[in-house]
């Protein structure tokens, strides 16, 4: 997930998420930041393939923006350890 300078969160999927960053800063890539420009990577993690990553991103959309926030917290506090399982069905869980 990338928050952009109003606030608002652009989720989406990368095999490269830093350089999927850096042309959302630069005002390349999704229009979602045509209005706002891309401020902070503030969460990302691996999948297992492309399908599982489609799954995970679909999961994280359906998310209400403070179960975002708190899934974003969890990100930060945990920094070191973000590599988990990708499982669409596991991000609820993840925020127990």
């Amino acid at each position: 997930m990338v928050r952009a300078e109003n606030g608002h969160l652009y989720t989406g999927i990368s095999t490269d998420p830093q350089r999927r960053f850096r042309q959302h800063a630069s005002g390349r890539g999704a229009r979602f930041f045509n209005r706002s420009p891309a401020q902070a990577l503030v969460w990302q993690e691996i999948c297992i393939d492309h399908s599982d990553a489609l799954r995970q991103e679909l999961a994280i959309k359906a998310l209400a923006k403070p179960v975002k926030e708190r899934l974003i917290r969890l990100f930060a506090e945990t920094a070191s350890d973000a590599n988990g399982d990708c499982a669409a069905d596991a991000a609820p869980a993840k925020l127990d």
